[in-house]
């Protein structure tokens, strides 16, 4: 299919690329950038007037809820709400049921998901069985099944041990091991340690639960030349942590979601379950020292940290309710919110959902998919189309995903994905 988007503003912030112009595509590749080829007759015309046409979203942390958790997200429903949210590709966790451990397990939702026409998945395989934390899985193996790095999720590490071997092995093979730093004692509570939580009277999650971890997970990277993804970032001295790692020549890439972007532990008013989340939200000061890494590029990439929670699950008491908000189709509402209040500029806002991302899966991940996060002649036609102008306000009831929980319901955002284009395909159209 012929695919002509005019009278829109091109912006790829990986090349400093932006003007208006045309953008024309056919067999799934951009053949035109700024002018259509001569000749070109499209199938389909796309007035993109008023409207920035980017590269299609990169989202690194989305739990898709299959296998085993269907009653929270069905796969077609999680996967219609991320190309609304002009969502292209996204990562997936291995925190299913059964676990993401098995090659056969990873080539099955692959499958599932291919079927779909919809966002590009990319898995993410366990780094242990069943994330037990006691015998590494097979990285090679599930590499070969598709899966673009190794993780625990949310679960910590009780063994220093098998985090070396584990870095070790992949380091090997050149693999990344995505972690969210978080030491397995100190990280049990429900909110942040401070003043809030002891009002309440909520166990509390300090920094130093953070802190700690990214000091073992540095010191074993020196060791091993491991490569690292952190997720999640929370806390200002762990921004500063990774500043410092990365001076130190420490390969390293870190994301924050639009949760901890946005949010302060006060916004958990009175015991509102929406605002459970897993990491906890922290204070003003680390909120701030967040928007700032992410402006710096000291952190790479934002994230929804999308997580469909069923409402018997937050319909308790708010130390009961299960952890996790709906929010891939936020994200870029989000992104545009945050560059606006910061100064960080259109441009900083899409390198965090595209490019950066892009880099974080790593160059021949990218390569083989015709390069991810890009606006480029010869690249793949995966394309985000949205007004910035136009004003929406967060219903719970108008969200395509099976999760209707977020602590962003009633919030006015600015940005509204038209279309969505995977691979040459309109996969969502307003």
């Amino acid at each position: 299919m012929k695919i002509l988007i005019k009278n829109g503003r091109l912006v790829d912030p990986a090349t400093s690329f932006d003007q208006v112009g045309e953008l024309a595509i056919a067999a799934g590749r951009i053949v035109g950038l700024g002018q259509a080829p001569a000749g070109f007759v499209p199938n389909k015309t796309l007035d993109a007037g008023g409207c920035v046409v980017a590269p299609g979203l990169i989202d690194l942390a989305v739990r898709l809820r299959e296998p085993g958790h269907e009653h929270e997200g069905m796969l077609e429903s999680e996967m219609a709400a991320a190309v609304a949210g002009g969502v292209t590709s996204l990562v997936c966790l291995p925190d299913t049921d059964p676990v993401l451990d098995e090659p056969g397990l990873v080539e099955m939702l692959r499958y599932r998901a291919e079927r779909l026409h919809q966002s590009r998945v990319f898995p993410l395989g366990a780094l242990t069985r069943g994330l037990h934390g006691e015998v590494l899985t097979e990285m090679v193996e599930l590499s070969e099944a598709g899966c673009v790095g190794f993780t625990q999720a949310e679960v910590p590490l009780a063994s220093t041990q098998v985090l070396q071997r584990a870095l070790q092995y992949a380091s090997t093979f050149d693999y990344t091991v995505w972690l969210r730093p978080q030491e397995i004692h100190l990280g049990k509570g429900v909110a942040a340690s401070g003043a809030l939580a002891t009002r309440l009277g909520l166990s509390g999650v300090p920094v130093a639960a953070e802190t700690i971890a990214l000091h073992t997970i540095f010191e074993l990277m020196r060791g091993t030349s491991a490569r690292v993804h952190l997720c999640r970032m929370s806390s200002a001295a762990g921004v500063e942590l990774v500043r410092r790692a990365r001076a130190d020549g420490l390969n390293v890439s870190c994301d924050v979601s639009i949760n901890s972007l946005h949010l302060s532990d006060i916004d958990i008013g009175y015991f509102d379950s929406r605002a459970r989340l897993n990491p906890p939200l922290r204070q003003q000061r680390d909120r701030d020292a967040l928007r700032q890494g992410l402006a710096e590029g000291t952190i790479d990439a934002l994230v929804s940290d999308h997580t469909p929670v069923k409402e018997d699950g937050k319909a308790l008491p708010f130390a009961e309710a299960e952890p996790g908000a709906t929010g891939v189709e936020l994200l870029l509402s989000l992104a545009l919110k945050w560059s606006a209040d910061s100064g960080a500029g259109l441009p900083r806002a899409l390198a965090s959902l595209t490019c950066e991302p892009a880099r974080v899966l790593g160059a021949a991940v990218a390569a083989r998919h015709g390069g991810l996060g890009r606006l480029q002649v010869g690249g793949v036609a995966d394309v985000c189309v949205f007004d910035p102008r136009a004003a929406w306000t967060v219903e719970a009831t108008a969200l395509r995903s099976q999760g209707k929980h977020t602590p962003f319901s009633g919030y006015e955002l600015p940005g509204r994905v038209r279309c969505t284009i995977v691979g040459g395909h309109l996969a969502f159209e307003a």
